[in-house]
Parts: C-alpha cells; structure tokens; sequence
C-alpha cells in the first residue's frame, strides 16, 4: 500500500473546551445510585502483594493520601456539584456500570427455544469496555473506566462464556496499593482540582510510589487481531497482548511494543488491517510534546521482525484522532476539530468519530469515505442540553485527488448512526452495506441499522421496550456464498433493563432475521468495540 494522505477542507479549529461552563446542569455526586461489584469480591482480587518501599515514601504515600482526602476531595470536589459528563452517579450506573470478573468459564450458554447457533461461526467473539474496579474517588467519565473484555467462544453450535480485566499496568500498580490512584484524563483533570491531583500523583511518582513510565492506559476501547495476538487498546498507551485460553477464557501476556519495535508511546484503538496484503496501519498521537501525529505501517509477517514504517505528520497543536480511514493505496487521516485548546467552543458538523470504510474510484479521481459526524463534536465528553441531543449522522465524504477539494452528503440524516462495521473482508474496498447501532435515546443504543451506502435506504432490527445494546458485529458465512457481501451474521449484546438481564443475539445479516439468542449468566455492561478471531487462527496464537 503506498503511503499517502489526503485531509478534508472542511476544518475549523473547534477545542475541547473545558468541561465545566456556566450553562451545565449540575447534579450531586451520589453514590448511593452506582451498582459496584460487592467489595467482597473484588477484594479477593487485590495484589497480596505489599510494595517495597523505604520508610520515606511509607510516610509520603500516608500523607499525600491524606492531602487528596482533605483537601482536593473535600475541599475542592465533593463540597461542590459536578456536571453529568463526569459525575459517577450518571456515568456509571444501570447498565453502564461495572461487574466481577468471571474468572470460570461458563459452558453450554442457553439458547432461546426455537433458535440455533450457526454451525459457521465457530471461534470466539470478544467485546471490549469500561469496567472501573475502584469506586471513583472523585469525577468519573465512562470511558475512564479499567479495560474487561467479554469473551463467548462458539463451538459446534454450543456457546461459552468469560470476561476478565485487561491487567494493564496501571490496573496492576492500583491493585497492590489498593486504591484508585492514576489521574482518570477526562473525569479529574479539570478545574483546580485536576490541577491538584495531576501535581499529587507527579509527587507519587517522584517518589517512586507509583510508575508512569510503565504504562498509563486502561486498554478498554479496541480489539484487534493481528500478528498472531490478541491486542486491547486505548488511545492512551501501547496495545495488551491477551490470550484466549483453550477453553475460552483469557488471559493477559503484558503490555506490547511488538518486540520493542515501536517506539511511540501509544496507538489508537482503531488500527485498519487490509484484507488482502495482511499489513496493519495505525496512528499515534501525543498531547504534550511533538511530533503530535506519527503514522504507523506493520508488516503482515510480524515474525520477520521489520520494524514498523514511523511517519511523522506535521501538525500545529496536539490533536485528538480518534480513527481515520483507509484505502487500497491511501490513508486518510482528519485534520479534526478537537484540539486541545482552551478557548470558546466553536461548533461544526464535520467532526467524524468514527469512519467504517473508504475506498477510491478512479473513474472521478475521487476517494469516498463513510463516516458517521457528530454534532456538536465534542458531545461524548461535556454536558448537553437535554432538551436538544446531539446528532451523528451517517455521511459519505468525497476528496477529489485532482482538485483537493472535498464535498460530502448526509446518507440517513434522519436517524442517529454510531459504532459499527462493515464486512471486513471488504474493507479499503467499495462495499454496498453497513452496520450501525441507532443510538437513540442517545446514549443508550435501541436497535441497529442495515444501510445501503450508496441510496440511503434502511432496514432496521430493533430490540424492543426497555432493551438497549452495543455495536453490532458482523462475522461473515465463510462457508457462505461467494461475493454476496452479506453473507453472515450480526453479533450484539443486548440488555433488557426491566429484567436486568443480558443476551446475545445471532441475527442473520441478509434478512435480519433472529437465527439465536443466547443467555449470558451475568449482566454485560454497555461497551465499546469487539472482534472475532475463527477457530483456525487461535491454534497460532504466540
């Protein structure tokens, strides 16, 4: 794939604008409202082990611990209201709170009378999300939350089920002291307060009580599968190398740098593999010291050793990318509006997300890409007006190679699209479908949405009263039939809030028709991204 990118002419320099504002509606930190896992157990899964440390830092860590209960939760925090973007008692709760890890395997998952498991599909789904450990000291966001990934292994027709923490190395040095220590970036650094606790842990690690340089993120966005291993991501850190053991369950090797071949700090958490020459391409941002982008190219054969293609991208002010597109000869990354940037929010409607797919077509020198944009674009992140949610629309967006210039066209303005896929056989190549989750009543998603790209038109499955799900996933018939693109099926979780009680769905990609619904023994929290791995990958696992 030849490196090239192309960025949008629809850029305005919109900031993330600070999280608190005279206009919020603020509600009181509750956390009578937030359904914890039972310090019981969760206490079973604090390290035994006690950090050696001299009699300096023993005192220091007892007084700087006492300094953020006095001063900055008391003091600063807790004595005043917090807006909903970041108060634990929204962020976290329902269905979007955390559980206990399964550490067993649970076999032989029900299935719905009448329904049945394809015999196709026959690997492991793996789902990645938020799944805070500690209780929140302070402000909380839901993408601040620990990384669990939740794992249902098909089997001739029979499915199991396990989900487990990604051991990140943040996660590990939390678990021996045996508190949420690690500043969270969008629920606590803000104000005077995130200014406080930033300094506290600089101090911590100053004095060796805890180490930044190992790791900071919490991998709870991301899967991929690539080089024979399992990665979870977050755009905060290096990727984890997980295992899927034999009998489903998972484990986690350590934090990757595919072989100390990659020299960046980080990596987002939508890496594009191609479908045809098994390269991957990713990206790397870095907030504080430049370069802010770097561009990255993997070889398909990790066991060569070639080191990753670094690129530097020349930029202005550190960015937030969050994802970006890719082509059979081209990436195209955006020259996005959230800059990290304190000045008055400016608002635009051409801040993509996410981007499912992209390919070129040679008749009109034109790159086409599919994405959905939010407006305003920094609605994941601060306080709206309930009264006027936000919006994501599916849009397609034409870069003209020839002229530079862009234009784009609203796919299905009348509903909100958001997480979801194409069939990744196809991707970087023109497809006909795609895949998405109707995200209303925004957060929550109620059903998902079968798109024809090219006319617009729409074929929805809804879930039904008082159930909401995720991403939808498709895994393609490989037994299917030959070029039929949707030839496969959709996985989603799906919770129904009455009964509080989980399921996961097979629903035929052609029709949307049910094929099964599977039982989950426990709840399974709202997430964000997965991935499918077949049966004959996993025997070459590293």
């Amino acid at each position: 794939m030849a490196l090239s990118s192309l960025v949008t002419t629809c850029r305005l320099t919109t900031p993330l604008s600070p999280l608190i504002s005279p206009d919020l509606h603020y509600t009181p930190l509750s956390s009578s409202t937030l359904h914890f896992p039972s310090t019981s157990k969760n206490s079973s899964l604090i390290s035994s082990d006690v950090p050696n440390w001299n009699l300096l830092q023993k005192f220091a860590a007892t007084m700087l611990d006492a300094v953020e209960e006095s001063i900055i939760v008391n003091l600063l925090e807790w004595n005043h209201l917090m807006p909903r973007s970041i108060d634990p008692a929204v962020q976290i709760i329902g269905n979007f709170a955390p559980v206990s890890e399964q550490l067993t395997v649970h076999k032989n998952l029900q299935v719905d009378a009448g329904g049945r498991i394809p015999i196709s599909i026959n690997g492991v789904y793996l789902r990645n999300g938020p799944n805070p450990f500690f209780d929140p000291v302070s402000g909380h966001h839901l993408f601040d939350g620990d990384g669990m990934v939740h794992s249902v292994q098909f089997r001739d027709g029979v499915a199991s089920y396990a989900c487990r923490l990604t051991e990140t190395e943040r996660l590990v040095q939390e678990r021996m002291l045996g508190r949420s220590v690690f500043p969270k970036a969008i629920g606590e650094l803000h104000g005077h307060s995130g200014i406080a606790r930033l300094l506290l842990f600089y101090v911590r690690a100053g004095l060796g009580i805890v180490d930044p340089r190992s790791g900071m993120g919490v991998a709870n966005a991301g899967l991929v599968y690539f080089g024979n291993r399992l990665l979870a991501m977050s755009e905060d850190d290096l990727p984890y190398h997980l295992r899927v053991m034999e009998n489903g369950g998972l484990e986690t090797v350590g934090r990757y740098d595919f072989d100390g071949m990659l020299k960046t700090s980080s990596m987002i958490a939508h890496p594009k593999v191609d479908p045809v020459t098994g390269e991957m391409f990713a990206l790397s941002y870095d907030v504080i010291k430049t370069p802010y982008l770097n561009y990255l190219k993997f070889d398909s054969d990790t066991e060569k050793k070639s080191e990753p293609v670094v690129v530097e991208i020349p930029l202005e002010k550190p960015t937030m990318i969050h994802d970006f597109a890719m082509t059979e000869n081209f990436v195209v990354i955006p020259d996005q509006q959230l800059v990290f940037d304190l000045r008055e929010m400016i608002h635009d409607d051409c801040f993509c997300f996410h981007y499912w797919n992209a390919w070129e077509e040679i008749e009109s020198d034109e790159i086409v890409i599919i994405g959905s944009c939010m407006t305003p674009p920094d609605s994941i992140f601060n306080e709206q007006n309930t009264t006027t949610p936000p919006t994501t629309i599916l849009t397609e967006i034409r870069l003209n190679t020839k002229t530079r210039e862009s234009t784009r066209r609203s796919i299905v303005p009348e509903l909100n699209l958001e997480v979801g896929m194409v069939n990744q056989n196809l991707l970087g190549r023109k497809t006909e479908y795609a895949y998405l989750a109707i995200a209303e009543p925004w957060p929550k998603v109620s059903g998902f949405a079968k798109v024809d790209v090219s006319t617009g038109h729409v074929t929805k499955y809804m879930y039904g009263e008082e159930r909401y799900g995720g991403e939808p996933f498709f895994v393609p018939n490989e037994t299917g039939i030959e070029g039929k693109e949707d030839d496969g099926y959709i996985l989603t979780y799906v919770h129904d809030e009455k009964k509080s009680k989980s399921k996961l769905l097979v629903v035929n990609a052609s029709d949307l028709s049910l094929e099964a619904s599977v039982s989950m023994p426990e709840r399974v929290p709202y997430g964000f991204h997965g991935t499918f791995v077949g049966a004959e990958d996993l025997k070459s696992q590293v």
